[in-house]
């Protein structure tokens, strides 16, 4: 179907629509992988609970460096038979697919960490412009069912990749131990399906989807010229929108620095924390220590199903209560599943606690970005969007660079205590969403 610069963009297809979001599946299905399997695999390899946090340095370094630098030139990129963003969908998934094949065949923390590294670098490469391709694609009454689709596909491939582990011994009966400086077998195999799954899903969303050309998605009154303009201005634009920051965006950004935090230590230190505190076991080489790591996996895998599920209620939910009280009171809920970690006495009881973090996500995923509408000027959304990631980042990068010192002489190396202690900040997060955050 062809359309003119001055034509609305033609409605897709509920299947065109899934063609398009398929990619994500893959990308998320990387991010869960790494997120329910580094700690493991660092501490498998010699590294300290205090060291895991800088280890994991990576992924807030790239993603904020990487995703302002990839959005700005795929905004730039034209290929007649490629497209804009697809070609940086289709590189970025090549390089991690490798990585996520290499990453079991670490032989040392260094090895691990670089391909870490590279994992997060062309895993943004990936993201970034999907992001952009739900907008370039669909009209605007069809761009919230192009997003609840990309949502379904981040909590479909979460949940596998969280699983894998458990599912590689339970199911097919690879062996879930290995010796100090070597990865289990069970995980190596989620790594290399990770990495079929990446690529395959990545490349079917290039191959069954198509781009508008530029002149479609110009709007014909001057607009390329005006952001020429102001992209050769682009370093004061931002610092203008720092410093005049809307009072409600401000707001919500101090819930986000204090909500992330809470997430980072669930992600560094949760598997681990259930194969010790809640399973008993030592280390790697131990089976009782290798089953504990495979059921939080399990675990991980279940709060992003809870979060798909609750995500389908949650507008419902935000129309009655107001989307501030509903943004706290879950992540109250998540905040709860994380401090009560510490008091399961039967792993099943596990579920319960990931069911709170699955509706702390939701909410995360969404609510946040749902108070911020109305509030952005229009001509700036995209500055203003991407310094509000700054506010996601910036919190696992000072995380990463501080909470290993706390780890070693306040925490005493004790995994699940740094697990409560996301959950206390996510509660001050909820506090001040509902103190200082204006509904309107």
């Amino acid at each position: 179907m062809s359309i003119t610069i001055n034509d609305s963009k033609p409605r897709l297809s509920f299947a065109e629509i899934v063609n398009m979001s398929v990619g994500f599946f893959g990308i998320q299905f990387g991010w869960d992988l790494q997120r329910a399997n580094m700690g493991r695999i660092y501490e498998n390899l010699g590294a300290n609970p205090d060291q895991v946090p800088l280890l994991f340095l990576a992924a807030p370094l790239t993603g904020l460096l990487v995703q302002p630098v990839i959005g700005y030139l795929s905004d730039r990129t034209w290929h007649p038979r490629w497209g804009r963003r697809r070609p940086y969908f289709m590189i970025g998934a090549v390089i991690s697919s490798l990585a996520l094949v290499l990453m079991p065949h670490s032989s040392a923390l260094w090895m691990a960490a670089g391909l870490l590294w590279v994992l997060d670098v062309f895993g943004n490469v990936s993201m970034e412009p999907f992001r952009a391709f739900v907008t370039d694609k669909l009209p605007d009454s069809q761009v919230n069912r192009g997003f609840i689709m990309q949502s379904f596909m981040i909590g479909l491939g979460g949940s596998i990749a969280s699983a894998l582990p458990w599912l590689m011994r339970n199911v097919f009966h690879f062996n879930n131990t290995a010796p100090q400086g070597t990865i289990p077998e069970n995980v190596q195999w989620s790594f290399y399906l990770g990495a079929f799954f990446f690529m395959g899903s990545v490349l079917y969303t290039v191959f069954t989807s198509k781009e508008y050309p530029p002149e479609v998605l110009a709007d014909g009154n001057g607009a390329d010229k005006e952001n020429r303009k102001e992209h050769r201005n682009g370093f004061a634009e931002i610092m203008d929108a720092l410093k005049n920051m809307p009072s409600k965006m401000r707001a919500i950004s101090i819930v986000q620095f204090f909500t992330w935090p809470g997430l980072f230590l669930m992600w560094f230190y949760y598997t681990t924390a259930v194969a010790i505190n809640v399973f008993g076991g030592k280390d790697g080489n131990d089976p009782v220590y290798a089953a504990g790591a495979d059921f939080g996996s399990l675990t991980l895998a279940y709060y992003s199903v809870v979060t798909f599920l609750f995500a389908l209620v949650l507008p419902s939910i935000a129309d009655k209560l107001g989307r501030k009280a509903t943004h706290a009171l879950c992540l109250v809920a998540g905040a709860i599943g994380l401090i009560s970690v510490a008091w399961v006495k039967n792993k099943y009881m596990l579920f319960g606690c990931m069911t709170g973090v699955g509706i702390a996500w939701a909410s995360i995923l969404s609510m946040p970005y749902a108070m911020l509408s109305g509030a952005l000027p229009r001509n700036k959304v995209g500055v203003y969007m991407g310094i509000f990631n700054f506010f996601i980042v910036l919190p696992e990068i000072i995380a990463s660079l501080g909470f290993g010192w706390l780890m070693r002489n306040v925490l005493h190396n004790d995994r699940l205590l740094a697990v409560q202690v996301g959950g206390g900040l996510m509660i001050l997060a909820a506090v001040i969403c509902f103190v200082c955050v204006k509904e309107r």
